[in-house]
């Protein structure tokens, strides 16, 4: 009988299903275009699924995926895999407890990213209690080890970061956690930047408003993310009728 409370890999099958779903999902949402983007989903200790290069993540079937070792070796498969795969194993090795792993393009994130402008104001509760901060990763250049480099620092105490000029890369305990989380950080991003410069004003949590958040994260389960940076000052505590002028 298989112990309780141990964690269960997918079988290959709930894999492949699982990462074309996934895909459908980021091509629908804009987060990719043309061939952009890759997804992976561990199925054991030492193996994934991964997207296949040179196909549209709309488009892709189960036959087109790719299964591979963590050292990067194809075990089943007639594509190749992305040259961008060592990114996702080096946040596997990194983070042994990572299952999944998405990388996307999210356009509001990505400008965040062309911009060097990481995501670390406590605007949302969902924002502190689901990611906390997105950080910026240095420059790297496409398909080199400096990819799996540049974001190696971030695997442990993050649940996703942006890569500097590139996009956007996330992971979780399965496929679906890790890309809603890719979306979350494309909603934060969204919201940052209508507030922090298109309205031009936030009014962001007191540091002991994230405190209490930072228990609850606690309460779920949800570990690292870091803590958003934030002023002993509450800014929202009034209700608002009439805007003073």
């Amino acid at each position: 009988m298989e112990p309780e409370n141990l964690e269960r890999f997918p079988t290959d099958e709930e894999a492949k299903k699982a990462i074309v779903d996934i895909g459908k999902r980021m091509y629908l949402r804009g987060f990719v275009a043309a061939n952009d983007g890759n997804i992976t989903w561990k199925v054991s200790e030492n193996e994934i699924w991964a997207t296949p290069t040179g196909v549209s993540k709309g488009y892709m079937t189960e036959d087109m995926l790719v299964k591979l070792d963590l050292d990067g070796n194809v075990l089943e498969g007639k594509n190749k895999p992305s040259s961008e795969i060592r990114m996702h194993l080096r946040v596997y090795k990194e983070n042994p407890s990572v299952k999944a792993v998405t990388h996307a393009h999210p356009p509001i994130s990505t400008a965040f990213a062309v911009a060097g402008i990481s995501l670390d104001k406590p605007i949302l509760t969902e924002g502190v209690l689901n990611l906390g901060i997105v950080p910026v990763a240095k420059y790297a250049v496409p398909g080199t080890q400096e990819v799996p480099d540049s974001i190696a620092p971030f695997v442990n105490d993050y649940h996703a970061v942006l890569l500097a000029n590139h996009g956007a890369l996330s992971w979780g305990k399965d496929v679906y956690e890790a890309f809603y989380r890719l979306e979350s950080v494309e909603y934060y991003a969204n919201l940052t930047m209508y507030t922090d410069y298109i309205i031009g004003k936030q009014r962001p949590l007191s540091k002991g408003q994230v405190d209490v958040l930072m228990e609850a994260r606690a309460r779920y389960g949800i570990i690292g993310g870091g803590v958003p940076r934030c002023s002993e000052e509450e800014l929202n505590t009034e209700d608002v009728i009439y805007n003073r002028q």
